[in-house]
């Protein structure tokens, strides 16, 4: 019995030490996450060139001939219809 308990003891140990390493690094590494606040420049430039881009492309989606008849055939058969 009491090598059985030795064995559990120097298997637990190693362990316990383990994730109380990883618990202090992961609680460290979210005290310096909170306090990022903000986006860097970086950020600001990626985040504006991909507005930028997505509007681009719903300009050119928008004045393109199939969105503009589409749009025309719908209130074309809307104002065209009588009610029943």
């Amino acid at each position: 019995m009491n090598t059985l308990t030795n064995l559990t003891d120097s298997v637990r140990q190693p362990i316990d030490r383990m994730l109380t390493r990883a618990y202090a690094h992961t609680t460290a590494r979210l005290q310096v996450i909170r306090n990022e606040q903000g986006m860097s420049t970086i950020e600001y430039a990626m985040g504006s060139l991909a507005a930028a881009a997505l509007a681009a492309v719903l300009y050119m989606v928008i004045n393109g001939n199939g969105v503009v008849s589409a749009i025309e055939g719908i209130i074309t058969d809307a104002l065209s219809n009588t009610p029943s």
